[in-house]
């Protein structure tokens, strides 16, 4: 089976390198070359290139403005052989975004997948994360095998655009269980507390959980190179504010949980993992306790 992909990021490659070592041919743009090089597939110049030689395509990119420049921009997949294509888009995008993108390229006779993905590059290298799929339930089952290679749940839950928005809510606690662990161990930090042992306590108490677990080594080691960059964190829960004002209603804690991560981008820490948020508090405390 032969697979367009479009976006090499920190999470893209690893699912592209996922697919290539479980048999799948892929043919790749990416904006940067380079980044393409080492894993050994043919490349082509253009995204509207891919659809001369597949039937289908992923799109996994920072945000929904790239998605719509690499689909309907200049030179885009929706300019190139695009009829009876499908465009399975991984991007956690805009909620908007992914409902018009579906009914544009429905006008050209083309599918559109709206199927972000839980889990970030750990996960994805052991091929357990987790697809929320949004669309035509037929498309979505044409390409069940596929997401079978580097996912462990694969959900179907309706149509275009509520996929994107359950993919929101899932990272408005991402979020948020990342900030207040990050607090936890600031605050005990400066405390005067070690760091393995504020881990074992919250690993033993309220802290259990997912994502303890899968920070746990990023944290100790102070390794905070990217798996899931603060930058996207903060553009999520971005998107998941102006789905909640949509349906006019509130939340008394996305605000703030927004404002640390932008904090932290104001500080320089943009590209470095989410997990970073918990160098902080001795960065902005002047003076211990």
């Amino acid at each position: 089976m032969k697979v367009g992909f479009i976006g090499l990021g920190n999470l893209g490659k690893t699912i592209a390198k996922r697919l290539i070592d479980k048999g799948v041919e892929l043919i790749v743009w990416n904006r940067t070359k380079e980044k393409a090089l080492d894993l050994g597939v043919p490349l082509v110049d253009k995204p509207k290139d891919l659809l001369n030689f597949v039937d289908r395509v992923f799109v996994i990119l920072f945000d929904s403005q790239a998605s719509e420049e690499v689909i309907f921009g200049k030179d885009g997949l929706a300019e190139g052989q695009i009829e009876g294509k499908t465009i399975i888009d991984m991007t956690t995008n805009h909620y908007a975004y992914s409902t018009l993108a579906y009914e544009e390229l429905k006008k050209l006779k083309a599918y559109y997948l709206d199927a972000p993905v839980l889990g970030s590059v750990i996960p994805a290298q052991k091929g357990e994360l987790t697809i929320l799929v949004g669309g035509d339930r037929e498309k979505f089952e044409e390409n069940v095998a596929l997401f079978e290679k580097f996912c462990k749940n694969i959900l179907y839950v309706g149509k275009a655009g509520d996929a994107t928005k359950l993919k929101l809510i899932n990272n408005m606690v991402l979020g948020g269980f990342m900030q207040v662990l990050s607090e936890a161990i600031g605050i005990g930090e400066l405390l005067g507390f070690s760091r393995e042992l504020l881990i074992e306590v919250l690993e033993k108490g309220a802290g259990k959980s997912y994502i303890l677990e899968v920070k746990k080594k990023k944290l100790l080691e102070r390794d905070f190179s990217p798996h899931f960059s603060v930058n996207l964190i903060h553009k999520d829960l971005h998107y998941a504010e102006d789905m909640i004002k949509e349906i006019g209603s509130f939340t008394l804690s996305l605000q703030n949980v927004k404002n640390a991560y932008a904090l932290a981008k104001y500080l320089g820490m943009g590209e470095e993992d989410f997990s970073v948020l918990v160098e902080l508090y001795k960065r902005l405390t002047t003076q211990n306790p």
